[in-house]
């Protein structure tokens, strides 16, 4: 059986993950900040105007990587919890707990652009489209998580509670991904497909790219500053914890 001589599991031991990323915290933030930069330069200084909604189409470079990364980060968020469900592994319901700000944050980002972008668009700035709807329902889950989270004073079955209820929430991710296909919405189909080449000017792709690198980066770095602070807090009766403040 293949094997790479590493041991994984040691990393999910909390003080061993509380050193690992405060090392990958400051390189993060760097990338974040220099794929900023780059991204928006390319979007907003480089990339051509639309030949349909001229320049208002821009917001696609905060819009679309904020959206992304709130079905991604749903998910992440679920798969940790049901680790800690599944595993009783402490960490892991650690770090599902610190995603989920983030991705509430992002699910925020998305829908506010998002009518912003409705705006000239649609000539709205809401309407009760599929995807928009299901979007809205995302930051309903992430906030009935914390919400859920935070209600229960014993720490462990609050991690169960909204564990379970980060597991049953995933059904909404594909209703968000696939709701243009399964019902005729306002909403304008992906211009970025797996299967498909890209709709759109290389310029606009890049730019699009490196914004979405930057949140990556971005949600990496303040997920994982959240997990060492709930680390701390939760670790506080060890001695290593209250040497890591001093």
């Amino acid at each position: 059986m293949f094997s790479s001589g590493i041991n994984w599991f040691k990393f999910a031991a909390p003080q061993r993950f509380y050193a690992l990323s405060g090392t990958w915290i400051p390189y993060c933030v760097a990338i974040a900040v220099i794929a900023t930069i780059i991204g928006l330069t390319i979007g907003l200084l480089i990339a051509p105007s639309d030949h349909q909604q001229g320049e208002s189409y821009r917001i696609i470079f905060i819009h679309v990587p904020a959206a992304w990364m709130s079905m991604i980060i749903y998910l992440a968020m679920a798969f940790w919890a049901a680790m800690g469900l599944i595993f009783n592994a402490r960490l892991a319901s650690m770090f599902a707990l610190a995603l989920a700000p983030t991705g509430a944050l992002m699910t925020f980002i998305a829908l506010w652009t998002g009518s912003l972008w409705g705006k000239p668009t649609w000539g709205t700035y809401w309407v009760w489209d599929a995807r928009l709807t299901s979007e809205l329902i995302l930051l309903f889950l992430y906030l009935g998580f914390l919400s859920l989270h935070a209600a229960i004073e014993d720490t462990r079955k609050a991690d169960r509670s909204a564990a379970v209820l980060a597991i049953v929430g995933v059904v909404n991710i594909p209703i968000i991904y696939f709701s243009v296909k399964w019902w005729n919405t306002l909403h304008q189909g992906a211009s970025v497909s797996l299967t498909k080449a890209p709709t759109m000017a290389t310029q606009m792709l890049t730019g699009m790219l490196i914004m979405t690198v930057a949140f990556w980066a971005y949600s990496f770095a303040l997920s994982f500053y959240r997990c060492r602070t709930l680390i701390l807090e939760r670790e506080r009766h060890t001695a290593w914890a209250q040497e890591a403040v001093k």
